[in-house]
């Protein structure tokens, strides 16, 4: 494997809906044998009931879900300390970043919302906008 892409929410459900901007990355990601990865939490964050199960399950099947370890967890916290957040509106968000950070390199994370995650991430990882 030579990097790593990380889906938040947006792009789970960019995923989920097949968007044509998400799936080119995909692809280029499969052709360039780049991990794709979810965390087990965006699973949760993600899950609209007006999508069918089977439609979703399908989606995620096609990357790597990856847990929150303890030590995903306590390094979340410390990003959130760190960058002066804190609360329930940033968790999923230090819990991505996090894991991104435990990725193997180059890191991308797809994302609406860049401006948290790059705080939360550094400059160690890429974060791109979808």
């Amino acid at each position: 494997m030579s990097g790593t892409v990380i889906l938040d929410c947006e792009g789970l459900s960019q995923m989920v809906q097949r968007a044509p901007g998400l799936m080119e990355w995909l692809g280029a990601a499969q052709a360039e044998d780049i991990r794709v990865v979810i965390s087990s939490v965006t699973l949760v964050e993600a899950r609209d009931p007006r999508t069918h199960q089977a439609r979703f399950d399908y989606a995620v099947s096609r990357a790597n879900v990856v847990p929150p370890t303890e030590t995903i967890a306590r390094h979340a916290s410390k990003l959130l300390a760190d960058a002066g957040l804190h609360g329930h509106k940033y968790a999923i968000d230090a819990i991505v970043a996090a894991t991104a950070l435990a990725s193997p390199p180059p890191v991308t994370v797809l994302t609406s919302d860049p401006e948290d995650l790059s705080a939360l991430c550094g400059p160690g990882v890429c974060v791109v906008k979808i």
